[in-house]
Parts: structure tokens; C-alpha cells; sequence
């Protein structure tokens, strides 16, 4: 959530940065509730001030002997209007939270502008891609060759977008999860957790899915305030929600693996073929609490800590800069890790690592004491995927594939894959 008073101070350059992301965003219907808000409050300070001074001259009445009705009565009906009032500005104060919660973040100036993804700005690329003596196959055909993936029967059990793992496959996955598990808490310092796999709205509020974004989850129907994660960025971040933190403990760095389970509404037709993109996933996610002066130092870790799994598992891919058309709606800088894939020849998304600055803190309240005294602060919020596991695997996969239609382990998955009987 924006700051309003950040909003309002500076009202032309948030509409010039808002504009940037190719939305029509009109302030003015939060300009205007602003000014209904501050009028209220204007005009309930001057009936306050009204009310003590009828209340003064009662307490001078009855001391002179006086009839004090009629001054009884005004400051009843002085306090029927303020009551009407208040209930008026808490009326007006909801909605400007609604106005607030429905704008997205402003973009980091860094970011490349432009209306949607061709406007992304390439940083690096690492390795080279793979060479075949072959014409490459996709995952779908190598890993039913292979007896590693089954959606024919995934469809049978559940429906279209799932997918059974077996065999290899299955032992492949858990191979994924439990190396970027070790990677990052052995070797990039981050606290595991295992959160809940079901969240309530408030959650899902404070990290930005709702109230815009509720057709993208599956909500339970009993009770029906509960939602299956649609990542882990929304169970951790929510770990310190209406928080006070010291300082000295930031940075707070988390890594957490979940299943995520995604509608994928309005994505009819789009992926559909394959693990692209699907209901249900399996994520090893990096969340970050970082003070606002270091969180870009952060963010640039935590990229790094994401694209140092690609480099261990030999997977050529690239880093580009979200512009500011193609960034989620709570992030002010995203930059997406992108894994080659052979049968597309081409890259494709397998991490995004943004900073949130503090959008999502303000809306989770979580606040940090500095040390060296002074008011409370937000802090900032930072998450990226280390990485989504299912893609990765679709990435060995086709990195990895062979002429016979089985493919080859990275060794850095070997000793995760040796037998432990």
C-alpha cells in the first residue's frame, strides 16, 4: 500500500509513475475523498471546541444559581452531530483504504519503461545452450519416455493442469527441493521454515493478492476465510505481520518450501501443454525483511542466491529487469530469471526476485525500532523463487535430454539421487 500523504504531497509524479505501468489510474477520486475526510475532521474539532465551552459555561451557570437546560441541550444535540460525524469519517476513511489497497506500487526509477515485455531490459546471461546431434525434445514427450511424468493419469484422478511424478521423476523432484533447501540455509545463510499450506484473507491482504487478485486463488468453503497458498511468500512475510522488530535484527532472510496452488484465471489456452503452468506446484521461496536503506543490496543478493541453483545444476539461463508495464502489482523492481528451453528455443521465467519496498509492510503493519532511537519505521519486504521446482525440473529435463528419450542428472543432484539403501 502507498503512503497517502507520499501520495498527495506529490500527486503529479505518483500519477506520472502509476501511468507507467499502462494502466489509467485517476487519483482524483482519492483526492476528493481526502478532502471530505479532512472537512469532517475540520468540523468535528470546531464542535469539540464548541461543546467544552457549553460545557463551561453549564458548570458557571449552576455555580450562579441559573437555569442550565437550554445549554444542556445544546451540547446533546453538539454531541449527536459529532457522533454522526465520526461515523461519517470512519465511513470515508474505509473507503480511502480501498482506494489505497487498489493501486499498485510506483516503479523504481531503474526500471525500463514500457507497456508490457518487450520492453524488458536483458542484464546477463549465463552459459551456453545445450548442442544436440538430435532434434530436441520437450519435457512432455522425454518424460513419458522416460516413466518420470504421467499427465494422462493426472488428468483421470484430478483434471486438466496436474501432473503424477513417478519414478524418476518423483525422486527427481524431491531431489530439486531438498538441494535448494541445503544450498540455502548451508551456504546463503537462510532461516527454514515450513509454514501452513492455508492462509487467511488477511494474509493474503497484506502481501498484496487481495482484494485484486481473489479469482487467481482457491478459496476453501469451509470456513470459508481460509485459501490454499498460492506461494510462500504469503505465510512467511505474514510471520511478522503487526510487528515491531529492533534493527539489529534486520536483515531477517527465510526460506521456506511450499506446494502453490494458483486458479490461473484468464490464462485459458495460454501454456497449457506440459508443467509450464499449472494449478498445483511445488516453490522454494526466498523472503527477505531488510532495512529501506539496504534493501537494493538485498534484492541483488537474493537474485543471486536464486541464480547461483541454475549455476550448480548447469542450466544456461538469463537475468532481465521487469519493465515497468510487466511488474507485478506490488513490486517496485522485479528482476526474472529466465531457464532455456531447447523445444522452444527459447528463455522462460523460473524465478522472479522482486522488492516491495515497503508496499507490503504497510499494508501487514510490520515496523522496525531503529537503534538508534526515533519514530518506528516500515520496513521493507523482498521474496524470490530459489526456484520454483517443477519448472527446474522441466529444465533438466530438456537441458539434459538424450537421443533415446531419457535424460542425464547434473552431479550436483547426484549425491541427493545415490541410493540409501
Amino acid at each position: 500500500m502507498l503512503d497517502l500523504k507520499y501520495v498527495l504531497a506529490h500527486l503529479d509524479r505518483v500519477q506520472e509513475r502509476l501511468a507507467t505501468r499502462g494502466a489509467g489510474i485517476d487519483l482524483k477520486p482519492l483526492v476528493e475523498l481526502d478532502q471530505q475526510r479532512r472537512e469532517r475532521i475540520a468540523r468535528v474539532e470546531t464542535l469539540k471546541a464548541e461543546r467544552n465551552e457549553a460545557s463551561r459555561r453549564i458548570g458557571a451557570m449552576i455555580k450562579a444559581g441559573e437555569d442550565a437546560s437550554p445549554a444542556r441541550e445544546s451540547v446533546r444535540t453538539i454531541g449527536e452531530q459529532v457522533k454522526q460525524l465520526d461515523e461519517q469519517l470512519r465511513g470515508i476513511e474505509e473507503q480511502l483504504r480501498e482506494q489505497l489497497s487498489g493501486l499498485p506500487n510506483l516503479p523504481h526509477p531503474s526500471c525500463p519503461v514500457g507497456a508490457d515485455e518487450s520492453a524488458n531490459r536483458q542484464e546477463r546471461v549465463w552459459g551456453e545452450p545445450p548442442r544436440f546431434t538430435f532434434e530436441p525434445r520437450d519435457h512432455v514427450e522425454v518424460g513419458e519416455l522416460s516413466g518420470a511424468l504421467d499427465f494422462e493419469r493426472a488428468a483421470k484422478v484430478t483434471g486438466a493442469r496436474f501432473t503424477v511424478l513417478t519414478g524418476i521423476g518423483a525422486r527427481l523432484e524431491r531431489a530439486l527441493t531438498q538441494f535448494m533447501l541445503d544450498l540455502h540455509t548451508e551456504r546463503h545463510a537462510y532461516t527454514e521454515v515450513l509454514p501452513p499450506f492455508i492462509v487467511n484473507s488477511v494474509s493474503l491482504t497484506g502481501t498484496g493478492q487481495l482484494p485484486k487478485f481473489g479469482e487467481d486463488l482457491f478459496r476453501l468453503t469451509s470456513p470459508d476465510d481460509w485459501y490454499l497458498v498460492p506461494t510462500a511468500e504469503v505465510p512467511v512475510t505474514n510471520l511478522h505481520r503487526d510487528e515491531i522488530l529492533d534493527e539489529d535484527q534486520l536483515p531477517l532472510r527465510y526460506v521456506a518450501y511450499t506446494p502453490c496452488f494458483r486458479s490461473e484465471a484468464g490464462s485459458y489456452g495460454k501454456d497449457v501443454r506440459g508443467m509450464i503452468r499449472q494449478h498445483q506446484f511445488e516453490k522454494v521461496e526466498l523472503v527477505s525483511f531488510a532495512r529501506p536503506d539496504e534493501s537494493y543490496e538485498i534484492l541483488e543478493q537474493l537474485t543471486g542466491h536464486a541464480e547461483d541453483v541454475l549455476r550448480r545444476l548447469g542450466l544456461h539461463y538469463r537475468v532481465v529487469t521487469l519493465a515497468t508495464g510487466d511488474l507485478g502489482f506490488s513490486a517496485a523492481k522485479t528482476y526474472d530469471l529466465e531457464v532455456w528451453l531447447p523445444s522452444q528455443q527459447r528463455f522462460r521465467e523460473i524465478s522472479s526476485c522482486s522488492n516491495f519496498e515497503d508496499f507490503q509492510a504497510r499494508r501487514a503493519n510490520i515496523r522496525f525500532r531503529p537503534s538508534g532511537g526515533g519514530k518506528l519505521r516500515y520496513v521493507h519486504t523482498l521474496n524470490g523463487s530459489g526456484l520454483a521446482v517443477g519448472r527446474t525440473l522441466v529444465a533438466v529435463i530438456e537441458q539434459y535430454q538424450r537421443a533415446d528419450g531419457t535424460f542425464a542428472i547434473p552431479s550436483a543432484l547426484e549425491p541427493y539421487l545415490e541410493s540409501r539403501l
